[in-house]
C-alpha cells in the first residue's frame, strides 16, 4: 500500500474531517414503492460500521465524469450507472456518497425517490419495478450528481478523496474517500468491474484504472475512457488529471504497461519506471501469475499527495519512487488488490504481505536475508504498539505494526514451515485461492494450517494477536 506512517503528512485544518454518521437530510418524493425489506445502511465493518450497504452486490460501475478543473476547487458533474444483483427482496436500498448533490435517480429506468442523511443515500424505487428487485435479480440504477468533490481527512489526519494537485486533481480512496466522487457500495467486500469516462479541458490528460479504451476531443474538451475488466474494490479506484507525459508498452508476458508522469519529475522517475517489468517478473515467480491484464504507475509531484497508494493496475506515487516502494506497491496487486481484505480489520493481509515482499526482494536481489530484515523490525519499538491482527481503531490501520509486525508474522511462518518450497507454494496458493475475491485473517490462518499440516496457534497468539514484544524472537511457534 502507501506506507502512510512515514510518508503521510498532517492535513490542513481547513480540510474536511470526515464522519460517516453525521450530515443533513434532504428528500425527494415519488409515489408508490415496492414490496420487500430495506437493504441495510452499512455492513457493520469493525471500524466503519456504516460503510457499504446490504441487500445487493454491485457487478459493474459505469461512471461518466465531466470535470471543470479550477484553481483550488473543481466542479464535477457525474452520472453513475450501477449494475447490481439483489441478495434479498428489496423495498429500498442505500448508496454511499459524500458531499455531492444528487440531481436525479432512476431504478430500471423509472424515477426513484432519494432521501439523504449525511453520506447515506436511500433510494426507494417505483412500484413498477417490483419484480426486478426480487432476490437474485439484476437491476440497474442511474444516479446523476454534481458539485465540488471534497477532500477527506482520515482518522489518522491524512488526506484522501478528491485532492488538488499542482496542475490538476487526484482521486484516492483508502479507506473511505472513493465516496467523495461517485456513489456506490464503498466497502472493500463488494468488488465490481468498472468503466470510467472523464471529460477534462483538452490541454489535460485523465488517467484511471485498467486499460484505455478511447480518447475523443470536441469543443475544447477531451473525454478519456478507461475499462477495468477485473473486479476492483472501490477504494482502489482512481482518477488522475494533469499535464502528464504518458507511455504505453508491453511486458514480455503481454501485460500492458501504461505510465503517466508529471513532466517535472519525469527524468528522475525514468529508472524506476524501467524496472516495472523486472519487478513483475520477480513477483510472479514468488507469488504466482500477475492477476491483471495491465499495470503501470501514476507519478505526481511530491507535494501533490503525501503518500503512495496501490490503486489497481496503476499505483500512485508522490514523486519518483525508490525500488523498495515500487516493489511494495506492485506486490499489492496480488495482496490487497486481487486478494482484498474482507473487512478493514484485515489490513495486515495487505500491508504485512507487501512489506514482506520488500524483504524478499532484498533477499533475492541484494543478498539481505529476510531474517536480517526481521531482526531489524523486531528491535523497532514502534512495531509493538498493538497487534497487527487487531488494530485498536481506524486511525491505526496504516500504523507501523500493520506493516512491520505483519511482515514478521510471515517470517515466523516461514521459519515454522522450515521448507521454502512449501512456504512459497503457500504464498502462491493463497493468492490463487482468493484471486479477485476477498479474504479475512481467519481465512489465512486456516489456509496456512491446512497447507502446512502444522498447529500454529502459538504463532498467531504471539505474533499476530499478542500484546507486547516477546522476550525471545526464536521462541517455538509449533508444538
Amino acid at each position: 500500500m502507501d506506507q502512510r506512517t512515514p510518508m503521510r503528512r498532517a492535513a490542513p485544518a481547513a480540510a474536511l474531517l470526515f464522519a460517516l454518521t453525521t450530515g443533513t437530510t434532504a428528500c425527494t418524493a415519488v409515489a408508490g414503492g415496492v414490496e420487500g425489506e430495506p437493504g441495510a445502511a452499512g455492513l457493520r465493518d469493525p471500524y466503519f460500521p456504516r460503510l457499504g450497504n446490504g441487500g445487493y452486490e454491485v457487478t459493474h460501475y459505469d461512471l461518466a465524469l465531466d470535470v471543470d478543473v479550477r484553481p483550488g476547487r473543481d466542479e464535477l458533474r457525474g452520472t453513475a450507472t450501477i449494475t447490481a444483483r439483489t441478495t434479498q427482496d428489496l423495498s429500498s436500498f442505500n448508496l454511499d456518497l459524500a458531499g455531492l448533490d444528487v440531481t436525479g435517480a432512476t431504478v430500471e429506468g423509472r424515477p426513484a425517490a432519494v432521501n439523504r442523511a449525511g453520506s447515506e443515500l436511500t433510494l426507494r424505487p417505483d412500484a413498477g419495478v417490483e419484480s426486478r428487485l426480487r432476490e437474485g435479480r439484476t437491476f440497474r440504477t442511474v444516479v446523476r450528481y454534481a458539485g465540488a468533490p471534497r477532500t477527506v481527512t482520515d482518522r489518522d489526519r491524512s488526506q484522501e478523496g478528491w485532492l488538488k494537485t499542482a496542475d490538476g486533481s487526484l482521486a484516492l480512496g483508502q479507506p473511505t474517500g472513493s465516496m467523495a466522487w461517485f456513489p456506490g457500495n464503498h466497502h472493500p467486500s463488494d468488488k465490481a468491474t468498472y468503466t470510467v469516462a472523464v471529460t477534462v479541458p483538452e490541454k489535460l490528460t485523465a488517467v484511471s484504472n485498467g486499460e484505455p479504451v478511447s480518447r475523443r476531443t470536441s469543443g475544447g474538451r477531451t473525454t478519456y475512457r478507461w475499462r477495468t475488466p477485473e473486479p476492483m474494490a472501490s477504494y482502489l479506484a482512481t482518477v488522475a488529471i494533469g499535464r502528464y507525459a504518458t507511455k504505453s508498452s508491453r511486458t514480455r508476458e503481454g501485460v500492458e504497461v501504461f505510465t503517466a508522469v508529471d513532466p517535472e519529475v519525469a527524468r528522475a522517475s525514468a529508472s524506476a519506471l524501467d524496472r516495472i517489468p523486472e519487478v513483475l517478473t520477480w513477483a510472479a515467480r514468488r507469488f504466482g501469475p500477475y492477476p491483471f491484464s495491465s499495470t503501470g504507475a501514476v507519478i505526481d509531484r511530491r507535494d501533490d499527495a503525501g503518500y503512495a497508494l496501490e490503486t489497481q493496475n496503476r499505483p500512485v506515487f508522490p514523486g519518483p519512487p525508490s525500488t523498495g516502494l515500487l516493489v511494495h506497491e506492485l506486490a499489492h496487486q496480488w495482496f490487497g488488490d486481487s486478494v482484498t481484505p474482507a473487512t478493514w480489520r484485515d489490513m495486515w493481509l495487505n500491508e504485512g504481505f507487501a512489506t514482506y515482499a520488500e524483504w524478499l526482494w532484498a533477499e533475492d536481489t541484494e543478498g539481505v536475508p529476510t531474517r536480517q530484515s526481521f531482526d531489524a523490525a523486531f528491535l523497532q519499538d514502534v512495531n509493538w504498539a498493538f497487534p497487527p491482527g487487531d488494530p485498536p481503531g481506524a486511525a491505526d490501520l496504516s500504523a507501523a505494526p500493520v506493516y512491520g509486525r505483519g511482515a514478521m508474522v510471515l517470517e515466523k511462518l516461514r521459519q515454522a514451515v522450515d521448507d521454502d518450497k512449501v512456504f512459497f507454494a503457500l504464498l502462491k496458493g493463497w493468492a490463487t485461492a482468493h484471486r479477485h475475491g476477498n479474504a479475512s485473517t481467519d481465512d489465512f490462518t486456516a489456509y496456512a494450517e491446512k497447507r502446512t499440516g502444522l498447529e500454529l496457534d502459538a504463532l498467531w497468539d504471539t505474533w499476530l494477536y499478542g500484546d507486547g514484544r516477546p522476550d525471545d524472537p526464536d521462541a517455538p511457534v509449533t508444538p
